[in-house]
């Protein structure tokens, strides 16, 4: 299948890390010019060398960003126009979240899984919709949850912001379709990162490692009936194909990449 990603400019956000890491390195295969937004740019950096190892003639560039300023969005998107000549994807990666019930959550919890998860992708949409407007099209992909679709145990406001991320996107897919302008959803289940991978000083998993031991993650496994959990390239894989030409008749669809943990 001729995805027509080749060449194509593509921002990630949070692309230093698991599923985000996986989603530069599929982009990369396909050819396509490749900005990494990250709050952490240092490990952003050890992605794009992984990139250039692969692909010495790839481009691919590391833009500090923190995803919850829109003013520094901006500024993230408007450098990305600026070294790789426009901007054909926007890939909304960022997500935090802390496992705890409601009650036990601390209030600033709360508040930094709103501004990341919800209007981190809010922000990322804003600075870049206008330039896709002037060209007259693009794609947005952005990482949601099945804790979205469903709720979650101990994932109460992160759930309420992972389903504003899937109306959001219905919302302004209806907008802006007449631009040829797509917005999709992907919703991972739990994906946890290999212990030997490396993830930035900023990433949720380090403190969420020690909640997932191994006895953890036999009892999740046991939840989805392919008896297994998934894995951050095959996330990366449904994220590639809903941002590229073999999609383009796609727009303001959610598609769970679960192991059919949800089927809805």
């Amino acid at each position: 299948m001729e995805l027509g990603l080749q060449g194509k400019d593509v921002i990630v956000t949070g692309g230093g890390s698991n599923i985000g890491r996986a989603i530069v390195h599929a982009f990369s295969e396909e050819g396509s010019n490749l900005v990494i937004a990250e709050l952490a740019p240092e490990q952003g950096e050890r992605v794009a060398d992984e990139v250039r190892a692969r692909h010495p003639d790839a481009r691919v560039h590391v833009i500090p960003t923190d995803v919850t300023s829109l003013e520094r969005t901006e500024a993230m998107v408007n450098q990305a126009i600026a070294a790789l000549g426009g901007v054909d994807v926007l890939v909304n990666n960022v997500g935090w979240t802390i496992d705890r019930l409601f009650l036990e959550k601390p209030r600033e919890e709360h508040e930094k899984e709103v501004q990341v998860n919800l209007w981190g992708a809010i922000n990322c949409i804003q600075a870049v919709l206008p330039h896709m407007v002037e060209s007259g099209s693009g794609s947005v992909v952005s990482i949601s949850s099945d804790a979205g679709r469903m709720g979650e145990f101990r994932e109460a406001v992160y759930s309420a912001c992972k389903a504003g991320v899937i109306a959001l996107h219905k919302s302004v897919a209806r907008e802006n379709g007449r631009y040829g302008i797509r917005f999709n959803v992907v919703c991972p289940g739990l994906v946890v990162p290999p212990r030997d991978e490396s993830i930035s000083p900023e990433s949720m998993w380090n403190q969420m490692r020690d909640i997932f031991t191994e006895d953890v993650i036999d009892r999740v496994e046991r939840n989805y009936p392919l008896r297994r959990m998934g894995t951050a390239s095959e996330v990366a894989n449904a994220v590639v194909f809903l941002a590229s030409d073999a999609a383009s008749f796609i727009t303001g669809q959610t598609l769970s990449v679960s192991g059919g943990y949800t089927m809805m």
